[in-house]
């Protein structure tokens, strides 16, 4: 089962996804529809049947998008959490390999908007949470276990993209 909780920027992320499939893709789609419908004969009709499938996609993802958005909960920062990982810090590991990792921990609604965000049901995620700088992060997976150090814990870190 997902965790139901998101950063700030993420809903707003998710909110504005929902905006714009609502009231532009899926107003533009429509039209495409009914002008390709238009047309007559709809059996080899390659706009239509396009479009109607693009239609469904989207109704898709808004009927997920509305169901979603009454079910997540925004988690700010608190000053609390500094020197701790907790749900939206920045986490940079390292271990003896001299393999280093640089990640945020977010929502899994989150994940798709940066290749640098994990989701907080991760392994990786599930072992970081409430270590400290310094602390050794043992991850296990279904197929192999690794050892890591959190290296830094950072929560106002603004990415460049």
């Amino acid at each position: 089962m997902k965790t139901n909780l998101v950063t700030r920027g993420g809903m707003e992320i998710l909110q504005e996804e929902m905006r714009f499939l609502w009231h532009e893709e899926r107003p533009d789609i429509t039209q495409k529809v009914s002008w390709a419908a238009s047309l007559g004969d709809r059996s080899e009709n390659a706009d239509y049947h396009y479009n109607k499938k693009k239609l469904r996609e989207i109704d898709r993802r808004i009927h997920y998008l509305t169901k979603r958005l009454d079910e997540i909960r925004i988690v700010d920062y608190s000053p609390e959490q500094e020197g701790k990982v907790f749900f939206g810090a920045w986490v940079r590991l390292s271990n003896d390999d001299d393999n280093e990792l640089f990640f945020r921990i977010v929502g899994p609604d989150e994940i798709y908007h940066n290749k640098k965000y994990i989701s907080v049901d991760a392994p990786m995620a599930r072992a970081c949470l409430g270590k400290e700088d310094g602390d050794d992060v043992l991850v296990k997976t279904d197929v192999s276990q690794k050892s890591w150090i959190i290296e830094e814990i950072i929560y106002n870190y603004k990415p460049d993209n």
